[in-house]
Parts: C-alpha cells; structure tokens; sequence
C-alpha cells in the first residue's frame, strides 16, 4: 500500500493550497481517507477525514469553514483544500486511509493503518 502526498510548499498567510493524495495497493473505495498534521516539537493531531463513500467529514476545530476534504474514488484520490492559511497551520501533513467498517469516522492517529510520507506546508506570517 502507498499513500503519496503532494503539494505542500510555503505560502504566505491568507493564501490557499491544495494537497493531494493518490493511493494504490488498497480498495481506495472502502476506505475513509484523511489528513493529520504534525507541527515541530508536537504531536500529530487531525485535521479532517471523509467518509469512503464521501456522504461523511469531519473536521478539527481549528480547521473548520478554511479547509475542505474532497475524494475521487475513480482516480483514488483523496484532496485536502486548505484556504485562509495561518502561521498555525505549519506542519507536514501526511495522508492516512482506515478500512470502512460502517463505524464513525475516527480522530485518533493510532486507528488509521495506512499513513502516507508527508508533504511540508510552511505558512509565513
């Protein structure tokens, strides 16, 4: 299985990125797909994740009304549309895929079993 993230750069604060993550090796289908990110010197949190059927998101606080989770399941991609960027939301952000059994969508690092490589998103204040 490969979770390869791309489209991470630096950007001004305000500014808007738009990462992706294209998967192979697993039924891209019967996954939910999400993002987290990890800033230096603290852990890995959640930003959001999509349901495999794409009818469910959920999204931390932080990151509510600025970011949008979106999916292709024909190209078995999964994007990450990042607007009104702050300094906060520096961080490499790495790409993660959970089977879907029917259960809620899951906040938690430790349940996702599938993580991609990470792509770096700097935001300048």
């Amino acid at each position: 299985v490969q979770l390869q993230a791309s489209g991470g750069g630096l950007v001004q604060a305000g500014g808007s990125l738009r990462l992706s993550c294209a998967s192979s090796g697993l039924a891209f289908s019967e996954y939910n797909m999400g993002w987290f990110r990890q800033a230096p010197g603290k852990e890995r949190e959640f930003v959001t994740a999509m349901a495999s059927n794409g009818r469910s998101t959920e999204y931390a606080d932080s990151v509510k009304g600025r970011f949008a989770i979106s999916r292709d399941n024909a190209r078995n991609t999964v994007y990450l549309r990042m607007n009104s960027l702050k300094a906060e939301d520096t961080g490499v952000y790495y790409c993660v895929a959970d089977f879907d059994y029917g259960h809620p969508l899951r906040r938690r690092p430790g349940s996702y079993g599938y993580w991609g490589q990470g792509t770096q998103v700097t935001v300048s204040s």
